[in-house]
C-alpha cells in the first residue's frame, strides 16, 4: 500500500474556550485527542484533512486560525514548557537540537522542516492566561456572528497576543 503524503501548507493554533459541562461524549473524545483538556489550553497543528474534520466537530468549544511567526515565537518563549515546568531557552535548544535559537526553530517549523517533537521533553500543550481586556464577544457564538468560537483566520494572532 502506497501512502500519499498530504501537502500541508499552514500551521494552525487551536485554543479551547469553553468548559466541560454539557459536552457530548464524541465531542469530549475529540477534544481529548487534540489534547485540549482544559479551558485556555492551546495546541499547534497543521491543516491536514483529519485535523480539519476534528476542528469541525469541536467548533462550538474552540477557536483556531493561522499562526504567524511573531506570535509563535512569543508563544514558545513565554508559554512553552519542558517536563518539570521549565522554560524553553535558546541555550536549551543549542544543547539539545540543531537549532541555535527559538527564532531559527520557528522559521523551520513554519516551513515544515521541523516539528514540536524535535525539541526533547517539550510539552505539546501551551497553558495560556485569559485574554487581557476580556473577550470581545460571546463565548457561545461563532466569530463570524460577533462571538469568539470557530475559525478566525489571521485574527487568532491578536487573541493569542492577549493570552500569552
Amino acid at each position: 500500500m502506497i501512502r500519499m503524503e498530504q501537502q500541508r501548507s499552514k500551521r494552525l493554533v487551536v485554543i479551547r474556550l469553553r468548559g466541560e459541562p454539557g459536552v457530548r461524549k464524541e465531542v469530549l473524545d475529540t477534544l481529548k485527542m487534540l489534547r485540549l483538556h482544559k479551558v485556555n489550553h492551546a495546541i499547534i497543528i497543521d491543516d491536514r484533512p483529519s485535523y480539519l474534520g476534528m476542528l469541525q466537530k469541536v467548533k462550538d468549544y474552540v477557536t483556531w486560525g493561522e499562526v504567524n511567526r511573531e506570535a509563535l515565537i512569543k508563544l514558545i518563549r513565554k508559554r512553552g514548557r519542558l517536563e518539570g515546568n521549565k522554560k524553553i531557552t535558546d541555550e536549551y535548544l543549542q544543547k539539545t537540537t540543531r537549532f541555535k535559537s527559538i527564532e531559527e526553530f520557528v522559521d523551520a517549523f513554519l516551513k515544515f522542516e521541523a516539528e514540536l517533537k524535535d525539541i526533547p521533553r517539550m510539552k505539546p500543550v501551551f497553558r495560556l492566561h485569559p485574554p487581557k481586556g476580556g473577550f470581545r464577544g460571546s463565548k457561545k457564538r461563532h466569530y463570524q456572528e460577533g462571538g469568539e468560537l470557530g475559525y478566525r483566520g489571521e485574527a487568532i494572532n491578536e487573541l493569542l497576543e492577549r493570552m500569552v
